[in-house]
Formats: C-alpha cells, structure tokens, sequence
C-alpha cells in the first residue's frame, strides 16, 4: 500500500492551498477587468457587432441594419463611430464588394448630412430616425440605379422604400439597445421596451452569421438556440419564448428556409423557461424536448440527428456561460427572483437609511432636551452664592467705596461684614420689605453708616427681585422646551422602530388558513397575512363576489377567531360592483373594550355659541380620549378658546406624544401667544382599550365620577387654568375601570349649577346613584335636566356632560370552532 504523504495534512499546507484559491480568484477577477476593459472600453464589442450586422441581410439583398447601427452609434458613443464603421465595411465587403461600398457611401452620407444640418434642430435623438429613413432611401435608389445599369424598375423603388422603413424602425430600436450593452454601469431595472429592443439587436447580430458552419452544424443554428436558452434560464417562459419567436422571424426574413426555426425556438424558450427550477439541466432538457418534437415534423432540410448535435453544442455553451453573468443579466429583467431580490435590497437600504436619520434626528432631539435640562443643574449649585455676591458688589459699590472705615469693614473683619449683610438681605426680602429692629440696631453697632446702606440694600432688592422672577420665567420656560424635546424625540424613536419592523413571513400560516377556510366550504381566492402578533393580527383577503351577503363577519371572521384564538373583526371590506368581481377584505384584531358615549350640552341662556367644547378622540393607538375644555366667560370668545384648546390637544396627542407633555405644550402656546388674560379649563380621560385602564389629567376643571353599579366613585385634581402661569405640574390619577362602569365628565356649569344646594359633591352623588338607566345618552340628558329644572327652566352658565360607558367588545358572531389549525398557527 502506498504511503500517504503527511506534507498535505500540515497546518502549513492548508494555508498555502488557500492563498493558492485566494490569488486564483484575484488573478480571475483581474482577467475580467481585463477583457472587460479590451471589449467595452475599446470597442472591440462595438466593432464585432458592426461587422456581423455588416453581413446580415433580409431577402437576400436587403442590408437595412447597417446604416441604422452606425447612426445609433455616432449620436450616443460617437468616439467608437469610426470602429463601427470599419467593422460595417469589412462585413459588408465578406457579402460582396457592391455592399461594401454601399454601407460606406451611406454612413459618409449620413454623416455630411448631420453636420449640414444639425444646427437648424434642438433635438437631435428625434430627427435621426428621421435622417436614416431619407439616406436609407436615397442611397438604395442610387445603389440600385447604378448596379443595374441605369435599369431601375418599380419593383426597385418598392424595395427601396421597404429597407428605408426597416431603417427607420431600426433606429429606433437599436438607439434603446446600445445603452443596454454595457450592463456593469446600469444599475436600472430595464424595461419591457428595452428588453425586447434588446433582444433584436442580439437576433439581428445573429442573422450575420447565417452561411457559417462547422462540421456540418450551422452556427446561426446553434447561436439562436443558446441565446434562447440563456434568455429562458434567466427570466422564465415568457421572456425565453419572447426571445424564440423574435429570433425566428429575424431569421426567416432573412433566410425563408429558416421558418421553422421559428416554431423550435419559441417551443424551446416556453419548455426551457417552466423548467428553469431545475436549472440549468431544467432548462437543457426543454431545448431537447423541443428538437425531437419538432423535429419530427420533417420540414427542416438538415437530419434530426444535426438538429440534435446543434442543440447539444448550444446546451454545452449555456454549461459553460458563468454563473455570475446570468445573474447579473437576472438582476436587471423584472419578474425574476434575482431582480426581486435586488429591489428588496435596495428598499431595505433606502429603510436603514431612513431610520437611521429619524434615530440621528432623535439622538438631536434627545441631546438638545438634555442640554437644556442640565444647563440650570449645574448653575444652581453656585448660582445663590454668585446672586448674592453680585448684590452686595452693587451695595457696597454705592455706599462703602466712599466710606472711611472700609479698611476696617472689607478688610479685617471680612466676615462679620459680609454676614451682617446677608443678614440684612434676607430678612429684608423674606419680610415685608423693612428691616427688623432687631437686625437693624446690630447692624447699626457694626457700620457707621448702616441707614445709608440699608436703603441702598432696599433699592437694589426691587432690581434684584425682578432679576429673580425672570430668571424663574426663563428656567421654567426651559425646562419646558426640554420636555417638549424629549418627547418630540420619544415620537421620532418609535417611528425609527416602526420603519425597520420587516414585514414577516407568513407563507405557511396563509396555506394552513386558505385552507381551513376552502375545508370549510368557502370560496378564497387568496389570503396575505402581515401580522400574527396577539392583539395586533393583520390580514387581507380576496374573495369572489358575495352579493351582500355578509359572509366575511359572519362567517370567517368567527373562523380566524377561533382558529388564532383571540377575537378577528371585519375592519375594511371593499366589495365588487358587478357580479363577477371580487371582495377585498381587511381583518384586524378586536379591541378588548369599547366606549359608547352620550353628550348634552346648553349654551348660557339658551343661546346658539357655548363657551364650552368637547371632544372624543380615537387616537389609533388602542387608546381613547375624552375631553372637555370650558373657556373663561361665555359666548364666542370663551368657545374659541375653549376649541382651540381641544384642537391643539388632538393635533399633540395624534403625533403619538404622551399626555403630560402634550398638556403642557399646549398651556405654553396659550400663555405665550397673546397677553390677554384668556384661559380655558382641560378635563382629559385617556382609556385602555385593552386593559380598560383610565388616566385622568384635570386642569383646572370640576371632578368627574365613576359609576359602579350602586357606587359612585369621585375622580378630581387641584391644577390652575390653562394659560394662567407657563409651568405647573400636571397630576395624574389612574384608575381601573370594568366592563359596564360609566364615566361621568361635566363642566362647572353642570356641577355647580343646581340652586339651594350647598354641597354640590353629595347632591351630584345622589343623583347619579338614583339613575336606574345604563344608556349614556339618557344619563347625560336626565342630569341636564335636573340641573336646569332646579333653576325654573333658567340657564345661566353654559353647560356640558359626557357620559362614556365602558364594555366588553362581544362580536355580534360567535367563532366557529375548526379545532385542528389553532396549535399549529400559534
């Protein structure tokens, strides 16, 4: 037995067998560069197409691709023109001299003609075609007249008038295709138009090759096939047989023999394209198929037995073609994974970049609050000792810089000065603006000329008082900006969060429901789940036409219900107008609770404009706020202030800020937005919908109260009106509710509005408690009208009740057990 050589199983030998792969890869990729730069940037790719196109002709002696390849060329890589040009000439002169001299005469043509032209047009793109169809036509004619010896006939015009078209056509064609030829600088998906313009220029490049063979196997034969197998390998059965029938027809206008080539490559891109999923053997045997079957039909001149050996030659090219050249071909044409996925890549790029400027725009946000925040911590450590310093600087300034006793004073008993005058200060300010007699006569005993500067002390404390209250302003003012940054920067946060949750995968829970829901006897058409989460189920169906029957609540929606445990309601349903179209319907998760509420409202007097204003806001977060906002005074005035309010709540409240923060800005604006002494009352409940949990923020306001079966419950807060002072605390108090408790909100006018009655708390307690009705809008118009009817009819301030009832949300269907997909969707 041979020995087996150790030096391959060294830690050495594999490192050195990998820097071996990793050069190999370099010096590949160098050698691609290489080409890449010898064929595209040279022109040698240019110059290979002009001269097949040199070659190809159509009915035997029509050559309408030239002149149009050359035009397309100069306008739009005009320093490879003269290269293309060549490579025309040189194809045309393997055809015969006559069309050599043909393709030279029109491209010199073409070109004298655009340079005594060009400058009466602006836009050239438009006018070539129209260039190429006159020089297309001029020139057959003369190629014709002198070749036949001053013998033009009719037929000679027709076919001149034929091949001018083409190059009209052609133009336009070939002006789309030769952007596409360099692919490595597009990074565009390409266009159904491009696609195609794409492809007959690769066909037309192909129709140059038509007479060439090796041994026996035509090469036209096998390069069609090949470029029908790599179209269909990549981009499926519509492109792969759009490809063969293009191909096809090129060729059998250009050689009639041809036409049943035509009906190989389209059956061969449609076989090769719906067996591209098994790669590109898939693809391989498709080719095969289509030889043997048309094949046999026996109209092509050459064997079955050549037609196969052509197709296993060009099965061998697509074996050979690299893997990474038909991907990056795949990347460009919609509709194949490889495209998808490159869009997908792109879109979850532009949503990292997107999120990571909102989160930078946060992280700003969030430095700027703390900015503020900390700018008045770290003054208030020194900031009294330097106040105060400054103050007896201005003191002493006026009264002991003149004084004989200085020295004595500031200098050997320093101390017992400064706090003799502190004293003074202090008492001075905490008092009622006199100095205790006390104070003053130890004070006297120490300075000469203690009234002086006790007076001097008392002037300055007005500036320094007044100092005080603006810097107090400036702070709170501060310290609001600072919440009002964090928040903004809270929102911003989240909103980053939201933009990079991807939406899941969800293909096997979509089968396992469509088909629970088809076992069941219903007709789907198609289910697309965006969320399972618990309480936060998102899913969209397609439904056949359902006549108004209500089969989505009635019956699927129990079904989800059951089959994700947790309840599923119709949250949108678009339904056809006609009989054969379709339902599209929107299924979400239920919320826990619901809130029915009832309103009454009087204005002062019985008028039409009430100072008060309500509102019941659904803020799309599962939450649910009810307000009310009573403006000082009553009338027009006092209901804009009072709207306004509520309108700026909503608008902060929406944006996703939390309460408190949103409360306090909008007691900013009102404060500093005029000097008038305009303020309104906030009443604000925000419940749960999930848990049923309320917090309430009063301002200013009157309590509310919870109505728990024979319980009332009393909910109040002390707080100004809003737009008296710039800073306040807010309070906060939270309770529970449950399902059938009633909330009962209501302005001053409402609780403090019955006559003879001394304590408003009790008799508003009875009240409530003797209702029997549960229906919210009966409670708030009884309440009204025991309040009114204690006044004899009379209203004399305006009055407002929300009364919002707390429930189970109950489907009106129950779900529809299936009993075997729960688990398994879970």
């Amino acid at each position: 037995m041979a020995k087996v050589n150790q030096s391959f199983f060294e830690p050495g030998r594999n490192v050195d067998l990998h820097e071996t792969k990793v050069e190999f890869s370099e010096g590949l990729r160098r050698f691609q560069l290489k080409l890449n730069l010898l064929f595209l940037q040279k022109g040698v790719v240019l110059l290979l197409i002009g001269f097949l196109l040199g070659r190809a002709m159509i009915l035997s002696h029509l050559t309408p691709f030239a002149l149009p390849f050359f035009a397309s060329v100069y306008m739009m890589r005009r320093k490879k023109a003269p290269i293309v040009l060549i490579g025309l000439a040189v194809g045309a002169l393997t055809v015969s001299m006559g069309n050599s001299f043909y393709t030279l005469l029109s491209g010199i043509f073409f070109l004298l003609t655009y340079k005594t032209f060009s400058k009466f047009h602006k836009d050239e793109m438009k006018v070539i075609p129209f260039y190429v169809l006159t020089i297309s036509f001029i020139s057959k004619c003369c190629y014709f007249y002198i070749i036949q010896h001053q013998n033009f006939t009719m037929y000679d015009s027709m076919m001149a008038v034929v091949e001018a078209s083409l190059s009209f056509i052609l133009t336009l064609i070939f002006m789309q295709s030769i952007p596409l030829l360099s692919l490595r600088k597009r990074k565009k998906t390409l266009k159904t138009e491009e696609v195609v313009s794409l492809i007959i220029l690769l066909a037309s490049v192909l129709t140059g090759t038509i007479g060439w063979s090796m041994y026996d196997l035509s090469i036209e034969h096998i390069l069609s096939r090949y470029l029908v197998l790599i179209f269909a390998f990549v981009a499926g059965a519509t492109v792969g047989s759009t490809v063969g029938v293009v191909t096809g027809l090129i060729f059998s206008l250009a050689n009639v023999s041809s036409f049943y080539q035509m009906s190989l490559l389209a059956f061969s891109g449609l076989l090769g394209g719906l067996l591209k999923e098994g790669r590109k053997v898939g693809t391989a045997i498709g080719l095969l198929i289509a030889t043997l079957l048309i094949g046999m039909y026996g109209e092509a001149k050459a064997p079955l037995i050549v037609n196969i050996y052509e197709s296993a030659v060009a099965i061998f090219l697509l074996f050979l073609t690299p893997q990474s050249l038909t991907a990056k071909l795949a990347k460009h044409i919609p509709g194949t994974n490889e495209h998808t996925q490159e869009q997908q890549q792109y879109i979850r790029k532009i949503r990292d970049i997107t999120a990571n400027r909102v989160e930078q725009f946060s992280s700003v946000f969030q430095a700027l609050s703390k900015s503020f925040s900390q700018y008045d911590q770290w003054r208030d450590h020194d900031g009294e000792e330097r106040e105060i310093d400054y103050f007896l600087s201005n003191v002493t300034e006026k009264t002991c810089q003149t004084c004989f006793k200085k020295e004595h004073c500031w200098a050997k008993n320093f101390n017992k000065t400064y706090d003799l005058m502190k004293k003074v200060i202090h008492e001075t300010e905490n008092g009622d603006g006199t100095i205790p007699h006390r104070v003053h006569r130890e004070f006297d005993k120490h300075c000469t000329k203690a009234k002086k500067v006790e007076d001097a002390i008392l002037q300055e404390l007005t500036f320094y008082q007044a100092n005080q209250k603006l810097k107090l302003q400036v702070k709170e003012s501060r310290k609001l900006v600072a919440e009002q940054l964090l928040g903004v920067s809270e929102v911003m946060g989240d909103f980053a969060k939201e933009i990079q949750r991807e939406r899941e995968n969800h293909h096997k829970q979509e089968e396992m429901i469509l088909d629970a829901l088809q076992d069941f006897g219903l007709d789907i058409e198609h289910v697309e789940i965006y969320s399972l989460n618990v309480g936060n189920v998102d899913i969209d169906m397609t439904l056949p036409y359902c006549n108004g029957h209500g089969e989505c609540e009635k019956i699927i929606a129990p079904l989800l219900s059951d089959i994700l445990g947790e309840t599923i309601v119709v949250q949108k349903e678009e339904c056809a107008s006609y009989p054969d179209g379709f339902c599209y319907v929107t299924f979400r998760s239920a919320q826990a609770f619901v809130v029915e509420t009832g309103v009454a409202h009087a204005a002062k007097g019985g008028g039409f404009v009430s100072g008060d204003s309500y509102s019941t806001i659904d803020l799309g977060t599962r939450k649910y706020a009810v307000a009310i906002s009573d403006g000082m005074g009553n009338g027009e005035r006092a209901h804009h202030e009072s709207n306004e309010t509520l309108r700026l709540l909503q608008t902060i409240l929406q944006s996703g800020i939390e309460e408190k923060v949103a409360i306090k800005s909008v007691n900013s604006i009102l404060s500093l937005r005029t000097t008038d002494e305009i303020f309104s009352t906030l009443d604000l409940a925000m419940i749960d919908l999930q848990n049923a949990s309320v917090r309430f923020l009063k301002i200013g306001s009157t309590p509310s109260f919870i109505k728990r079966g024979d319980r009332v419950l009393k909910v109040e807060s002390s707080n100004l009106p809003m737009g008296i002072i710039q800073e306040f605390d807010v309070d906060v108090v939270s309770e529970q509710l449950k399902a059938g408790d009633l909330l009962i909100m209501m302005s001053d006018g409402i609780f403090e509005g019955p006559k003879h009655v001394e304590n408003y708390d009790l008799w508003m307690r009875r009240k409530i408690r003797e209702i029997e009705t549960k229906d919210p809008q009966e409670i708030a118009d009884l309440i009204m009208e025991e309040v009114i009817r204690t006044r004899s009819g009379m209203i004399e301030d305006d009055m407002t009740i929300v009364v919002s009832k707390v429930e189970h949300n109950t489907p009106k269907w129950a779900s529809i057990p299936t009993g075997k997909l729960k688990s398994m969707i879970s």
